[in-house]
């Protein structure tokens, strides 16, 4: 396994809570868009085992041509070890990360794709979004739908409904409303469905779309495929 340590670039402050850490790209890193990886602090391999506690599984939110690798993150004001050392780094610090995949690349076949999150979650959406956009080859239209109770509602100026470029773009603030648009949507029985959030976020999405009909082989979700039975 490799390890790369690289680091911070560029901190952005997105919203109030959320924050993108841009890491420097090392020569021979290359991911594609919906890509995961784990992201370690200093000391996480300093013992004989992994510290754990300093490793995360994080989406990246960047495609590898912006030459950054970004990690966006919510850190609330009572947070995890983890959290509470990244919140103090700065530009220049050293990070690692490693084991990079992709569950969810973009589709290309010839069908309309929804892309369902919550939250932060909109970040590994990002990358999927932005290639979309550079190809849209063999993909009808792409509709983002996020709900964030928080209302700080995240790359807003990427996630805006472009009419001219087939692409659709819904944040909403609550549940009642998200679960209503996203029945909606199902309408739609040959669309493909891309989920991202919590586990609970992801079974509450599955258990609607199952019951308007849409079949688990339309519904994508951030996972391995040995954690997919657990979901579908």
């Amino acid at each position: 396994m490799q390890i790369y340590w690289t680091k911070i670039n560029k901190i952005i402050e997105e919203t109030p809570e959320v924050k993108t850490y841009l890491l420097d790209r090392p020569e021979d890193f290359s991911w594609e868009e919906g890509s995961h990886t784990h992201f370690a602090l200093k000391g996480f391999n300093a013992g004989d085992k992994p510290n754990r506690s300093l490793i995360r599984h994080m989406s990246i939110s960047t495609l590898p041509h912006e030459n950054s690798i970004g990690i966006t993150t919510r850190i609330r004001e009572h947070c995890s070890e983890f959290k509470a050392i990244l919140r103090n780094l700065e530009v220049g610090n050293e990070v690692a990360i490693f084991k990079t995949h992709s569950n969810i690349p973009l589709k290309r076949e010839n069908k309309n794709v929804y892309l369902l999150s919550s939250g932060v979650g909109l970040a590994t959406f990002r990358p999927l979004v932005l290639d979309y956009f550079e190809r849209a080859e063999n993909v009808n239209q792409v509709h983002s739908l996020n709900i964030d109770s928080s209302k700080d509602f995240l790359f807003s100026t990427i996630f805006e409904s472009a009419p001219d470029k087939k692409f659709i773009s819904r944040f909403v603030d609550n549940r009642k409303d998200y679960y209503e648009e996203v029945k909606n949507l199902t309408a739609d029985k040959d669309g493909q469905f891309y989920i991202v959030g919590s586990d609970e976020f992801l079974m509450q999405n599955i258990e609607l779309l199952r019951e308007q009909g849409i079949k688990p082989e339309q519904i994508m979700l951030d996972k391995r495929q040995q954690q997919l039975s657990e979901f579908l």
